[in-house]
């Protein structure tokens, strides 16, 4: 039986069109995540197929070329840019005699590569193993299955069935962490609604600049490479928008064509984060000529974990590679829909902040209101909520507070007890001074 090697970088490509032709994109994006794992590509068959074949998955011929060329250049490694059954796999290891790897292990190996916090780790393991427990093969042939007859009986249980107990065991260990890790994540998104500070996700495909974004707004320094996947951990910082408005922007992890399900379903921590957002920023690279697609597919992604409703803004980023300048576009209802940036000049980044303000806070208005003594809960709300622009203390000890709210928020602070609404006619502040930020005392300064 073909021995599989430890190790080995080179590789032969394999990319078939099954029932349309492969195009030269499809085939770029996959020496990309070949390369992204470190694989050094010498060699790229392709070929068309109305169908896949039951047993090789490209057919005997196909097959046969593809070992030649593996010979022909020393690879040691054959990856698929499709996703093959467990036979398919194991047949073309034993016709080829070398290492076969499709598309969904390749994505696999590259996220257990970029993972980085605990939880992120968990999630890879817990995916491989998912994968892996479809693909056992039998390894010690000597361990046969107990049989009856002298000299004949085996020691009870097979390597096969070894090797699938402890899986399975691996599997219900790494899914009770993940669960309490779970619960964890959960308790900090309850604590961010409790203060209602809105979530803004960043969504897109995988290398269209999401994180550099990110890191152009918040001032972080989240991991940045020109390479598929470079972000995998979900990170969320604080950012400042015009009006001293207070976002919480997440980068997540990017998706890509033909995204494994098992790893959907396994990165619920990165996911979340967009389940759980008021607004999408949809990063897309503006150069790239598939841009189209790539939409389609990131939108059927978000459709797939439950966010296809949320309401989102395209940003098309690197219009430096177009030529182009940064704009607002408007939709036909007179929202903002999209921007056209350069993340990595920080050009055009105004506009974001204006489209997120806009998005976010699209009815605010601007009000005086007086506060009694009696109402001081309601004015530490309010700067709680971020909503108080100017205040000055009163005579009687009040204050006179211009804040920023919803109409409907203001109908509410009406009705309060002790606040009243300063007249338009008369001026909030005497002798025409205007009001001053006074930011309210700590407990500890009392």
């Amino acid at each position: 039986m073909f021995e599989r090697p430890r190790s080995g970088e080179k590789a032969v490509l394999v990319r078939i069109g099954v029932g349309t032709p492969a195009t030269e994109h499809d085939l770029s994006e996959f020496t990309a995540l070949a390369r992204s794992a470190g694989a050094f590509p010498v060699a790229t068959i392709g070929g068309f197929r109305p169908r896949p074949d039951a047993r090789l998955f490209v057919g005997s011929g196909k097959a046969n070329q593809i070992r030649e060329a593996a010979i022909e250049h020393g690879a040691e490694l054959i990856l698929f840019d499709h996703a093959l059954s467990p036979s398919q796999e194991r047949n073309l290891e034993q016709l080829i005699e070398r290492r076969v790897l499709d598309r969904n292990g390749l994505i696999l190996d590259i996220f257990a590569q970029r993972a980085r916090s605990f939880e992120g780790k968990l999630e890879v393991e817990l995916a491989q193993l998912r994968h892996i427990a479809t693909r056992l093969v039998r390894g010690w042939t000597h361990l046969e299955r107990q049989k009856g007859g002298i000299g004949l009986r085996g020691p009870g249980e097979t390597q096969l069935e070894t090797d699938r107990r402890l899986l399975a065991n691996r599997i219900r260990t790494l899914s009770r962490r993940l669960e309490k890790l779970q619960r964890q994540r959960d308790t900090g998104r309850q604590a961010r609604r409790e203060v209602p500070v809105p979530t803004v996700a960043l969504v897109g495909y995988t290398n269209a600049g999401k994180s550099t974004l990110f890191n152009s707004m918040t001032g972080s320094d989240a991991y940045v490479a020109d390479q598929l996947f470079a972000t995998l951990d979900p990170t969320v910082r604080r950012v400042e928008l015009p009006g001293s408005q207070i976002a919480v922007l997440a980068d997540t992890v990017g998706f890509v064509r033909d995204l494994p399900h098992e790893l959907v379903a396994a990165f619920r921590s990165t996911l979340q984060e967009a389940r759980d957002a008021t607004l999408l920023l949809h990063v897309i690279d503006a150069s790239d000529p598939q841009r189209l697609e790539h939409i389609d597919q990131v939108n059927e992604v978000l459709r797939s974990i439950g966010a296809g409703d949320i309401a989102q803004i395209e940003v098309f980023n690197k219009i430096d590679r177009i030529g182009a300048l940064p704009r607002l576009e408007r939709a036909p209802d007179g929202r903002l829909a999209r921007v056209w940036v350069a993340a990595a000049h920080s050009t055009g980044l105004e506009l974001v902040r204006a489209a997120l303000t806009s998005a976010l806070w699209p009815e605010l208005e601007r009000a005086t209101l007086r506060v009694d003594l009696q109402a001081a809960a309601v004015r530490s709300r309010l700067y709680a909520d971020h909503r108080v622009r100017a205040e000055r203390v009163r005579e009687d000890g009040g204050w006179e507070m211009e804040v920023e709210v919803t109409p409907r928020q203001l109908d509410a602070l009406a009705r309060e007890t002790g606040i009243s609404r300063a007249p338009a006619s008369s001026s909030c502040a005497p002798d025409g001074a205007s009001l001053q930020f006074r930011a309210p005392k700590t407990r500890a300064a009392r």
